[in-house]
């Protein structure tokens, strides 16, 4: 254990008893699992409770062994999200679609795999809106149930209709609002990238240019502006150093993707980015609280993407370094909302839904020693691979689901889940029907989210995952379909999976993916391929 010696007891007592959480009672769950339409403001039909608050916290890039009760507990400490787990459900098998960020969110939102649109890899921090106004997007549907919506933290999923053309002294605009968040708080794309400013409801939050009219913000994501400074020209600057990329614009001594110039006071500090969304996130749920109607929330944190710069009550704890820091900085995060809550008394009513947007990467891009102070730590778990590959720990993540009184506590699920199924899964439990061509490839899996199913074999019948090339896995056997990609990534250091060959995993048995079977089973191998196939040619619902 890592710097906090009086966790020890704790977690030893935690994981050698296997909590002896099915000792605690567990409650019927009351949701309904149809799709009959419902007006706003309705309790759900087969539920006299009023309908539940909707919390969904995404972490960025954290990986399935970077939370303590995944298996890690020697290694890291996470105890608020390991009391979330001990008082909800705990998966073992849920999924990304993809093993990067903006592919994951615009299935979350749209209900849709990414692979299926063109323009929805990973987005410059000038990109045009990606999930766009013609979309049917989830917070539009919690919106036709009565909910009010708030989207606080990272987007990165484009905003405005014209990519390098919004205007980021005025409204950036078409912007959340019309895509279904009643209130907005983000990060354009992600901390790594310009423009630096957080967006408040389609504006730059404290930009002043009445008084600094000097504080004009412009960026470019194709030549630098004539005067500023890079990270490429201008080293000495620089309090963090890259590894690769990341030396253009020099943002607060960090150099970033993209140049920028202006924007003054409006200029986020990075070491203060978690508490900055957190407390409007707390404060959004404050807010909706007081009122009548459920309230979606949509919260993205930025830990533990890079560059990883951790408030100082954070730094030097994990004894891992920056990266290990933030992880630790991520269940503060988690704690503050928790809290929130409890102190308003509506955690009983309130589903929580906490997971990542793909699996982890150490050194991406920043000497910040990640990769020096990892020690026993596996971010990825027992699995193969990381961010960016199309091996399992490229997409399989943490997910965990709480729901006092409504889900079972302490429980882990083996049920085959997956986040495009969030968007049909939570339709079903607000009442809400879904339209044609509302959410394609979105299922109805509210049964496993909630925990009531949980058995291998349960959920998905198929799980489609994405990193450059595609996969598909039932029943435990994984094809990966041929690729001309590279097979290594070597500045992240991550296998990423490709082959010119047809690949075959039985993960029950080779959850490492090392033993190729698509020789041994052709059959198989054809079996998954005409599957997959028919999983491109039309939507998954069908």
């Amino acid at each position: 254990m890592r710097n906090h010696p009086p966790y020890e007891k704790l977690y030893a007592t935690m994981y050698h008893t296997k909590l002896n959480l099915h000792l605690l009672t567990t409650l019927a769950l009351c949701a309904t699992t149809g799709t009959a339409a419902a007006k706003p403001k309705a309790k759900t039909a087969a539920c006299p409770q009023p309908k539940p608050n909707v919390v969904i916290i995404l972490a960025d890039d954290l990986g399935f062994g970077d939370i303590a009760c995944n298996g890690s507990f020697h290694t890291i400490e996470t105890p608020n999200v390991d009391r979330l787990a001990a008082q909800g459900v705990r998966f073992a098998d849920a999924h990304s679609t993809a093993a990067t960020s903006t592919p994951a969110r615009y299935s979350i939102l749209t209900g849709e795999y990414a692979w299926r649109r063109p323009g929805t890899g990973i987005a410059p921090g000038d990109a045009a809106m990606i999930v766009t106004p013609q979309h049917q997007t989830l917070p539009e549907m919690m919106q036709r149930a009565g909910y009010t919506t708030a989207a606080v933290g990272k987007w990165h999923l484009g905003l405005g209709d014209k990519a390098g053309q919004q205007d980021w002294n005025g409204i950036v605009t078409p912007g959340l609002k019309e895509i279904g968040f009643d209130y907005s708080y983000i990060m354009a794309a992600t901390a790594d990238r310009v423009p630096c400013v957080y967006i408040e409801d389609g504006r730059v939050a404290g930009l002043d240019l009445a008084n600094h009219p000097e504080d004009s913000i412009r960026v470019s994501y194709s030549k630098p502006f004539p005067g500023e400074p890079t990270g490429r020209r201008n080293p000495e600057l620089l309090k963090m150093q890259a590894s690769h990329g990341h030396d253009m614009a020099i943002v607060n001594g960090i150099g970033r993707i993209g140049y920028m110039t202006g924007g003054g006071k409006a200029l986020w500090v990075d070491e203060n980015i978690a508490d900055t969304i957190t407390e409007r996130a707390v404060r959004f749920i404050e807010r909706a609280a007081k009122e009548d109607d459920p309230f979606f929330l949509y919260f993205c944190t930025n830990d533990v993407h890079v560059p990883r710069s951790p408030h100082e009550r954070f730094v030097g704890r994990s004894g891992m370094g920056p990266r290990g820091d933030a992880i630790l900085q991520f269940d503060w995060s988690v704690g503050r909302i928790l809290e929130t809550l409890d102190s308003l008394g509506i955690a009983d009513n309130t589903l929580v839904i906490l997971s990542s947007d793909n699996g982890p990467v150490v050194d991406d891009g920043y000497r910040d020693r990640a990769v020096e102070l990892l020690g026993d730590h596996k971010p990825w778990g027992p699995f193969r691979g990381g961010k960016y590959s199309i091996f399992e720990a490229g997409t399989r993540v943490p997910a965990i689901v709480r729901w006092p009184k409504r889900v079972p506590a302490g429980r882990v699920s083996e049920a085959a889940a997956s986040q495009v199924d969030w968007f049909a899964s939570l339709a079903a439990l607000v009442g809400e029907e879904l339209a044609e061509g509302e959410a394609p490839d979105s299922r109805n899996q509210l049964d496993v989210w909630l925990g009531r199913d949980r058995k291998p074999g349960k959920g998905r019948e198929y799980i489609v995952e994405n990193a450059g090339t595609l996969s598909i896995t039932v029943d435990g056997w994984k094809y990966i379909a041929p690729s001309g990609g590279a097979a290594r990534n070597n500045d992240v250091n991550i296998e990423l999976g490709n082959s010119k060959e047809a690949q075959l995993y039985h993960l029950t048995e080779d959850r490492g993916e090392r033993n190729n079977l698509a020789a041994q089973y052709p059959e198989r191998v054809a079996e998954l391929a005409a599957l997959l196939e028919r999983v491109r040619k039309t939507n998954d619902r069908r």
